[in-house]
């Protein structure tokens, strides 16, 4: 039977340079990775929030059309969804192309992280009463 002895036993182990060069790669590559899921969560929540006024400046400009009250001048007003908290204001201003139609603004704001934001959504409304222009042939 032969027993290991320190001379015929392979040493198979790290050495110093190599540990130190392995905890200098993990101290520039740690702080980054991290700094990067930070901006990365950031980007999400902003984007989440856009969405979110979208679909209230969407539902503000279709409320306003079927009730037509966008003829009624510049409005504006609060309204929330779910926890968020959103200022709109609906415009109107005339389309250059027919006298009879009007530009129809939601403009939906709010907040993310420190920072102020804005969603517009236009459509094209025919002046209760008016005639358009005919675009068919």
């Amino acid at each position: 039977m032969k027993f290991a002895t320190p001379r015929n036993r392979n040493c198979r182990a790290f050495t110093l340079a190599e540990v130190l060069a392995a905890m200098l790669f993990l101290a520039i590559v740690i702080p980054a990775a991290v700094e990067a899921m930070h901006l990365a969560s950031l980007a999400g929540e902003v984007a989440a929030r856009k969405a979110a006024a979208t679909r209230v400046a969407d539902r503000i400009l279709n409320e306003s059309l079927v009730t037509t009250n966008w003829s009624n001048g510049t409005q504006s007003g609060k309204t929330g969804e779910g926890a968020l908290d959103f200022d709109w204001t609906l415009t109107t201003q005339a389309w250059p192309e027919d006298s009879a139609m009007e530009v129809v603004t939601a403009e939906v704001k709010f907040t993310a992280q420190g920072k102020d934001y804005s969603v517009k959504l236009n459509t094209l409304a025919a002046q209760p009463g008016a005639t358009t222009m005919n675009l068919t042939k």
